[in-house]
C-alpha cells in the first residue's frame, strides 16, 4: 500500500466528522510511541512553551546522569542517544527559539560533562557541529532573542 501525500490527506480529512478525526487521533496514538508522544505534547503542552522546554531540561539533566562514564565508547552512543531525543522534541515543537534553547542547553551539559569531552575527537566534533548549527539558527529569531543566544553561544565557543 502506498501512503498518500499530506494534501491528499488533509483534502480527505476535511470530510470527515469530529468524532471520526477523534477515531483517527486514538487510533494513531495505540501504533507508535511518537505518535502518543506528539499527542501529548499537542494536547497538554503546547499551550505553555517554557513548561515544555524546562521538562525537556530535566529528562536531558536525568539522562546525562545515567551516562556510563566507563569508556568514551559508552559516552559517544549515550550523548548521541541524548541529542536524538532532543531532536525529536524539537521536532514535536517546531518552534525555532526552543530549538536553539534545547541545543543550547544541550551543548552547555556537555562541555560541563566529567570526564572532558576535549579527549575525544569525536565528542569535539559533535560539541562543534551543534554550535555551528546553533549560529545557522539565531538569525532567523526575533532580535531580543538573537542577543540573548548569542551571548551563550559566545560562552560555549570559547
Amino acid at each position: 500500500m502506498k501512503a498518500a501525500n499530506v494534501a491528499q490527506l488533509k483534502k480527505e480529512l476535511q470530510f470527515k466528522s469530529q468524532d471520526e478525526l477523534m477515531q483517527f487521533c486514538l487510533r494513531l496514538a495505540r501504533f507508535k510511541k511518537e505518535n502518543k508522544e506528539l499527542l501529548t505534547y499537542l494536547l497538554f503542552e503546547s499551550d505553555s512553551e517554557e513548561g515544555y522546554i524546562d521538562t525537556v531540561k530535566e529528562e536531558i539533566d536525568a539522562m546525562f546522569e545515567d551516562i556510563n562514564v566507563n569508556s568514551y565508547f559508552y559516552i559517544k552512543k549515550s550523548v548521541r542517544k541524548i541529542l536524538r531525543t532532543i531532536k525529536k522534541y524539537i521536532r514535536y515543537s517546531g518552534n525555532k527559539a526552543t530549538e536553539v534553547e534545547l541545543l543550547l542547553y544541550f551543548c552547555e551539559k556537555l562541555k560541563s560533562f566529567r570526564p572532558s569531552i576535549k579527549r575525544n575527537v569525536t565528542l569535539i566534533n559533535l560539541y562543534n557541529r551543534q554550535l555551528d548549527y546553533i549560529k545557522k539558527k539565531i538569525p532567523l529569531l526575533h532580535e531580543d532573542l538573537q542577543h540573548d543566544y548569542s551571548m551563550i553561544l559566545e560562552e560555549l565557543d570559547q
